[in-house]
């Protein structure tokens, strides 16, 4: 997944706005090690649901060797016309995908003991009702239009070749959360940038502290309040979205990528439960609260099975790219008349 540079800027005033990035970024975290250095990568891309527009500048921009538009444009109308048949042939694919309550045994009881004590797990799933269950990988509805097939092949080297019941749980729900290499320093007065390959750095927030929030760090000042800009990564675990009646696969679309090619057709998974288009709207990721319908409504949306049909996807190198994120703010200081 190639994510676009992202932009936050921190204006006078109480309001803090983000400046979204063109597409949307996967919200999974790459490790990074010396077989992940080469120039480019190889990528998986849906194609006939995506709009001709959309897909023609995403080989253009990121492709190392873009085919001619006519060519494409060919690929892409075969694509659209064979989505269109599905949604006669397998119109209601998606709905009332079954969810498989995770029993607690001698095997897996450390495992969710581990797993509930994360402070993400416990902070981060509190907005709607939540559960931890089987779901069937081939059901969910998925968002994500390309897939990094060289950071799929690392995912398989580290499971091997027949990965535990323990491994499948680590993969989708994962306790270490490893930090990828970030950069950042301060560029120019109040702008400062950060770096990183992987595609899960995000703007987190702005947070209030007080100065006992602060450690070991000398107060320039008698401290009235304090203003955090957070930059940071994701909870990162398999998160789906069962929302009127479907399973939306929210984050981990790598995992279960390669899961299921490895032949797992069921995986643990946090689900938030979700009752109201308002809910979505705070929960899931802004390409599904901009096209709900679509996700929701559709006869046969996008699905997770479809990333394996050759008929609906196009494999092609593209140039690797490093996810920027810049955060700016401006202070206005004046006298106003009192009250």
């Amino acid at each position: 997944m190639i994510a676009s540079p992202q932009t936050t800027e921190v204006e006078s005033g109480s309001m803090l706005e983000t400046a979204e990035p063109k597409r949307v970024p996967v919200r999974e975290r790459k490790r990074i090690n010396q077989a992940n250095q080469d120039a480019a990568d190889e990528n998986l891309y849906l194609i006939g649901r995506p709009t001709l527009k959309r897909y023609l500048r995403f080989v253009r921009d990121h492709a190392v060797k873009p085919p001619d538009e006519g060519t494409l444009t060919d690929e892409w109308q075969a694509a659209y016309d064979f989505a269109r048949t599905l949604e006669k042939e397998e119109a209601g694919a998606a709905d009332n995908p079954p969810l498989t309550k995770l029993e607690v045994n001698s095997r897996n009881e450390p495992l969710l003991t581990e797993f509930f004590k994360d402070p993400l797990v416990r902070n981060g799933f509190n907005t709607v009702p939540t559960e931890v269950a089987f779901v069937e990988l081939d059901r969910l509805v998925v968002y994500q239009h390309h897939i990094d097939l060289t950071y799929v092949r690392l995912l398989e080297r580290e499971l091997g070749r027949s990965p535990s019941e323990e491994q499948i749980f680590r993969t989708s729900l994962l306790h270490d959360h490893p930090q990828p290499p970030v950069k950042w320093s301060r560029v120019h007065g109040n702008k400062f940038v950060f770096v990183s390959p992987s595609n899960d750095m995000r703007f987190l927030g702005a947070m209030k502290l007080q100065a006992d929030n602060i450690q070991d760090y000398p107060p320039p000042g008698n401290l009235a309040g304090v203003l955090g800009i957070a930059v940071g990564f994701g909870s990162n675990f398999m998160n789906a979205i069962y929302a009127e009646n479907r399973l939306i696969l929210n984050n981990g679309s790598h995992r279960a990528y390669a899961l299921r090619k490895m032949g797992v057709t069921h995986v643990p998974c946090i689900i938030q439960h979700v009752s109201s288009r308002e809910k979505l709207d705070v929960v899931a990721a802004s390409e599904v609260t901009d096209k709900p319908k679509y996700y929701l409504e559709h006869p046969r949306p996008s699905m997770l099975r479809d990333y394996f049909n050759p008929k609906l996807h196009k494999v092609m190198p593209v140039h690797r790219q490093l996810r920027q994120i810049t955060i700016k703010f401006e202070v206005d200081q004046e006298y106003v008349p009192a009250l």
